[in-house]
């Protein structure tokens, strides 16, 4: 091979890798899926959200399944036409048929605070990461687990592991503060997850499920 032809491999090496990792990843203004939006306030504003922010039902947010945390969805009530940019923060929903999960705060823009649910459109607005959609090597297997409590102290969250088993201890941070929460299995499907969560709580124990990061 002459220099010529090395030069040129060399040029046109960085845009064929280019080219390569941005197939299947889908472009900004594309629709990503259509189906059912729900919404989560009161009983969740204070919580922590599935990336370690405090949720807060009067911002625009909101929970999906898949989505990277931090991508921003336009989301389009397709009863009214109305609608909301809001940021992935949280995992959800995991009731069947619905694929997004609103802050109050984003289904009272688009009108759907009285009915609970609406027939969305989610259009992508901006990602930090790459999202793909289509091929099965690029389908993650999603995995759960219940989040008991979150404490300030190591020892108090060690203590209360203790009383369950097969709970465990992780380390995460919330607004610059290192938390330290309690966590009991790990599910593959949500409705085992609700399965056992019904059953802490006949043992006096609250909790909430939430999707492991990826």
């Amino acid at each position: 091979m002459d220099m010529n032809c090395r030069t040129a491999v060399w040029i046109l090496l960085p845009v064929l890798l280019l080219l390569t990792a941005s197939c299947g990843t889908t472009r900004h203004g594309r629709v990503l899926e259509q189906g059912e939006a729900s919404w989560y306030g009161p009983g969740f504003h204070g919580r922590t959200t599935a990336n370690g922010e405090t949720y807060n039902q009067n911002e625009l947010t909101a929970a999906h399944r898949t989505l990277p945390f931090n991508t921003v969805v336009r989301v389009i009530n397709l009863d009214n036409g109305k609608s909301v940019n809001v940021r992935i923060n949280d995992r959800g929903p995991y009731a069947r048929g619905r694929i997004i999960d609103l802050s109050k705060e984003a289904a009272r823009r688009i009108d759907m605070v009285d009915s609970g649910v609406a027939p969305v459109r989610l259009i992508l607005v901006s990602s930090e990461q790459p999202i793909r959609t289509r091929g099965p090597g690029n389908i993650r297997q999603e995995e759960f687990t219940i989040q008991l409590a979150s404490y300030h102290r190591r020892s108090d969250a060690e203590s209360y592991a203790r009383q369950i088993s097969n709970s465990r201890v992780a380390t995460g941070e919330v607004d610059g503060r290192t938390v330290y929460r309690v966590y009991y299995g790990r599910y593959r499907k949500p409705d085992d997850a609700r399965r056992d969560l019904e059953r802490l709580k006949r043992d006096g124990h609250e909790g909430y499920i939430r999707q492991v990061q990826n």
